[in-house]
């Protein structure tokens, strides 16, 4: 009997090197002349063979994963989604005007995160997010992803992040390589935030920042300082606000990175 000739999968290659879970940046590796989408949008293949894309925090169910092979022959996988629990967190002493912000600021507020929605819509092919993540500040882990807010007793969105506790001028390091895409000292909520590109719509926002050492352009390596640790914006005390993503899909920094010092 005659063997079974390769799926499509099997020609390009496709594997996946972490599970496929709700907030989770999925790595994996793939022939670089084949073609990958997920969910209808493509993911990059770097010419060694690294692609990423990210599950967010409430996808449920499968998601649709498509590969096209050289001869343009396709095959559709329903890849399962692992579900978390995420936990709730109550924060009260909030200025009120930071929870309900009055129509200038949240016209202000809106503005701000459309800038930082804008420079997460690049797809450089770079594959920075394919070396090993270090911790960007070492601190207690003050606020976990995915968990439901509640600020000064009023149900908000949830939190998209991972918070790490620090005196205020504790160095910020790179967490990867990068590049550095925006910049900026004094967004309402956010106080001093920075954007670092890691390549194929993969990209870390810090925010929160006291002291910003990097501007637009900079391209910097795993563990080169990008600022100090602040307490500006929204907050209650001074923490590394660190968000991870995909385009405009929020995810978890954590899984990235290996165990917290002791």
């Amino acid at each position: 009997m005659a063997a079974a000739s390769p799926t499509v999968i099997e020609r390009c290659g496709f594997e996946l090197s972490v599970p496929v879970e709700q907030g989770r940046l999925v790595l994996g590796r793939a022939d670089p002349a084949c073609r990958i989408r997920v969910g209808g949008r493509e993911a990059r293949i770097s010419a060694d063979g690294h692609f990423a894309f990210g599950v967010g925090r409430d996808a449920t169910g499968t998601i649709a994963i498509e590969v096209v092979d050289t001869a343009g022959r396709r095959q559709l996988e329903a890849r399962p989604i692992a579900t978390r629990r995420f936990a709730v967190q109550r924060i009260d002493g909030v200025p009120p005007a930071m929870v309900e912000p009055p129509p200038e600021i949240a016209a202000r507020i809106a503005r701000e995160r459309a800038a930082i929605a804008a420079v997460r819509t690049r797809d450089d092919d770079r594959a920075d997010f394919a070396q090993s993540f270090i911790w960007p500040v070492h601190g207690r882990i003050s606020g976990v992803y995915g968990s439901q807010r509640i600020f000064n007793g009023i149900p908000r969105a949830p939190h998209m992040g991972l918070d790490i506790a620090a005196p205020t001028g504790t160095p910020i390091v790179a967490p990867a390589p990068g590049l550095v895409t925006f910049v900026q000292p004094d967004q309402y909520l956010n106080g001093g935030v920075v954007v670092l590109d890691h390549g194929h719509g993969v990209s870390s926002t810090f925010i929160h920042l006291h002291r910003i050492d990097v501007a637009v352009g900079d391209r910097v390596a795993a563990g080169d300082p990008v600022g100090q640790v602040g307490a500006t914006g929204r907050t209650t005390g001074p923490h590394l606000h660190w968000g991870l993503n995909w385009f405009d899909v929020q995810l978890d920094p954590w899984p990235l990175l290996p165990p917290p010092r002791r």
